[in-house]
């Protein structure tokens, strides 16, 4: 295992920048996670990495050297990509085996290798299956142990898990992570999917529109995100966003109208100050407790008045649409016995103490349970 260090390194194509210049480091180990929508950057980012792309400014160094120009079989890395790229005429056994002996590596050497990453896999009975008599997942756990079998000083995955279906994922997840325990090398994964990044990463970079916008625990960015772009992206189901305006400010605290429900105006102490003029204020779904309009709502919490649009019964969680009049319809997540249906008025109950607050260019202002936001 070897640390990564990314100095200042950005991409371009032509006169269009696509990565502004990047400063990362990964600790020798870790597992770290790029994630963001298509168009981050994150997979370039990896490549560069990888040495299959080649960077316009700055330095990447590998286990404290600098390999920004050397060849990818140079860097000790190695990726396994979101298609397996098997070669079909090979049994499961020669596909591992390939590298290896293209390094021509001594026939004992490569039986032991292929042999001990086929355990450490769980291949042990596959090794002579021609790579059509594979599921989609024994298949990418080939292309692993083809990895494995160099031991690299990093390994890298680009979207390993996007062509599997939902089981099957959920089950490579576990593998993944299973891996990284008993090897414990170091490893950078992207994905589009942040539940990838949230139940498998140490560290997660969420990048979009080619910049780092937030680095840190998984936990972290999901209760202190830095701006509305993380605090949307991570969470699933995805934070809610209520359109708001701060209205007055005193020694104890600022006052916010949401522009929902009939303009519902509160205050929040744990704002000490913040600009008059547009906010958005952010809410959780789990954070929405709906209860019929005439009911008893849960004390101290703001009530804004609803129509539910449609709702989702998933046996241990619903989600229930509504809407509150502003934008968008707002997410609630609650147990599996709700009553309500769709065209049923309804009162949603808010504490202000989960609420996150964002100025009007989307940078944390307020962070839940009055934590200090993080930048």
């Amino acid at each position: 295992m070897a640390k990564v260090e990314l100095k200042g390194v950005a991409k371009s194509f032509g006169a269009v920048r696509v990565l502004d210049p990047i400063d990362l480091c990964v600790e020798p180990g870790e597992f770290v996670a790029f994630v963001g929508p298509s168009g981050s950057g994150k997979s370039t980012l990896l490549r560069m990495i990888a040495g299959l792309e080649s960077v316009s400014e700055g330095d990447v160094l590998i286990g404290g050297e600098e390999v920004t120009f050397a060849e990818p079989s140079e860097r000790g890395t190695a990726m396994v990509f979101q298609s397996y790229a098997l070669y079909p005429h090979m049994n499961v056994y020669d596909n591992i085996a390939f590298n290896l002996r293209l390094a021509k590596r001594p026939k004992s050497e490569i039986d032991a290798q292929v042999r001990e990453a086929a355990r450490t896999l769980r291949l042990e009975d596959l090794l002579e299956r021609s790579p059509a008599q594979l599921s989609g997942g024994q298949r990418q756990r080939v292309a692993i142990g083809r990895a494995i079998v160099r031991h690299p000083k990093v390994f890298l995955f680009d979207e390993p898990l996007s062509n599997l279906d939902a089981a099957l994922r959920v089950q490579m997840r576990l593998e993944i992570a299973r891996l990284h325990r008993e090897i414990g090398a170091t490893m950078i994964y992207v994905t589009h999917d942040q539940v990838e990044a949230m139940t498998l990463a140490d560290r997660i970079v969420a990048l979009d529109d080619g910049a780092i916008q937030q680095t840190g625990a998984p936990l972290d960015l999901y209760a202190r995100p830095s701006n509305r772009f993380v605090a949307g992206f991570i969470g699933s189901p995805k934070m809610n966003f209520i359109p708001a305006e701060v209205i007055d400010g005193t020694r104890a605290g600022v006052g916010l109208r949401l522009h929902a429900g009939d303009g519902t105006s509160f205050g929040l102490g744990a704002l000490k100050s913040a600009k008059a003029g547009p906010v958005s204020v952010g809410v959780r779904p789990e954070a929405i407790r709906l209860h019929i309009a005439g009911g008893t709502p849960p004390a101290g919490t703001l009530e804004i008045p609803a129509r539910v649009d449609s709702v989702e019964r998933l046996g241990n969680v619903t989600y229930t649409y509504i809407d509150v009049g502003s934008d968008e319809l707002l997410t609630v997540q609650s147990g599996g016995d709700v009553q309500l249906k769709s065209g049923d008025q309804a009162l949603a109950a808010i504490q202000p103490e989960s609420f996150h607050v964002f100025d009007a260019a989307g940078k944390t202002i307020l962070s839940a349970s009055a934590a200090p936001a993080r930048t």
